[in-house]
């Protein structure tokens, strides 16, 4: 038996909750690999899990759904892994670890040309960017779509990724003149700064009074309902985060009086429930990444002791594109 680094959460709360704790690592067991982890990446739903705004599993809570790192040991029954493989995952708690026990169905090959670090930093946020734009509402050649928080780490990768489908018009919002800056970058051809602007009204205006096709919400409270108010007739709403609060009170009837619009709440975890589908997703991202058509960008990182505090800036808004926490 080893020991380990951890953040652990023994109650919900703020930032100052998550404490690095030494606890025992134990050989991993059938169907687990042990793997030293390279990176770790942080996501609004560690937030989430930390504040008690999604219902933890259990206390103590080991944080993070994210990372990338090198196979150092594997356990009775796993065939597909082996010690020494470059490996990633997206969908599996406890990644707050220096060293960690992990089932290998969780895990892909990271292939030899992406650094692990590029690996860890793209591995939620790009699947959640291909699930969105491939699965959710099929963009392509014709598509006007608005991806609100076009500056994060989901809204960097999507906007490249819309322009590589074929997409005619991608539209962005973002909190500030350099997140502004920052989003048309990377694929947008329009960034409405909200913090200055009503963005439904600026997307009517872009459009010409058509409105898109589909709308990609993961701010909630802040951009309801302004956000149907973006759709053409029969539009898409996908609101797949709420950064800014819970939607409440939220009436069906709206959707037929705003021109008989779809809407669904869809999550990374029900799009990659099987392993075939978590390596097609995954292989689907390594493919565009790998042509170049989407550029992964490390923007901010953070020592895994400084946790708390990547927490409080990414809460503040203080970050842009993708933060690692760093073992």
């Amino acid at each position: 038996m080893t020991k380990t680094n951890v953040i652990q959460v023994h109650e919900n709360g703020g930032p100052e909750v998550m404490k690095l704790e030494e606890v025992d690592l134990p050989p991993p067991g059938a169907g687990e690999v042990q793997i030293r982890q390279a990176a770790i990446g942080l996501n609004f739903i560690d937030v989430y899990l930390r504040s008690g705004l999604y219902k933890a599993p259990r206390f103590p809570l080991q944080l993070g759904k994210e990372g990338a790192g090198t196979v150092t040991a594997v356990g009775p029954g796993v065939s597909d892994f082996s010690v020494g493989d470059r490996v990633a995952y997206a969908g599996s708690d406890g990644a707050y670890s220096v060293e960690r026990n992990i089932e290998a169905r969780h895990l892909v090959k990271v292939p030899d040309d992406i650094p692990l670090e590029t690996a860890a930093a793209m591995m939620l946020k790009g699947m959640t960017a291909e699930y969105l734009l491939n699965r959710t509402f099929k963009v392509g050649p014709g598509t006007a779509l608005l991806f609100h928080a076009a500056a994060g780490g989901v809204g960097l990768i999507a906007g490249q990724w819309a322009k590589a489908l074929g997409a005619v018009m991608v539209i962005g919002t973002a909190g500030s003149r350099e997140k502004v800056e920052l989003a048309l970058a990377h694929g947008y051809d329009h960034v409405i700064d909200y913090s200055r602007e009503n963005f439904a009204e600026r997307v009517r205006e872009i459009t010409g009074g058509k409105g898109v096709d589909v709308v990609y919400d993961s701010v909630g409270k802040d951009t309801f309902p302004q956000s149907l108010d973006c759709l053409k007739p029969r539009g898409m709403w996908v609101t797949f985060g709420q950064s800014s609060g819970p939607i409440e009170n939220f009436n069906l009837a709206t959707l037929n009086q705003k021109g008989s619009l779809f809407t669904t709440r869809p999550s990374l975890f029900a799009y990659v429930s099987t392993p075939e589908e978590l390596r097609a997703s995954a292989g689907a991202l390594f493919a565009v990444v790998q042509s170049n058509k989407v550029r992964i960008n490390i923007h901010q990182t953070y020592p895994l002791a400084d946790a708390g505090r990547a927490h409080a800036d990414l809460e503040a808004r203080k970050t842009s594109g993708t933060t690692l926490l760093i073992p």
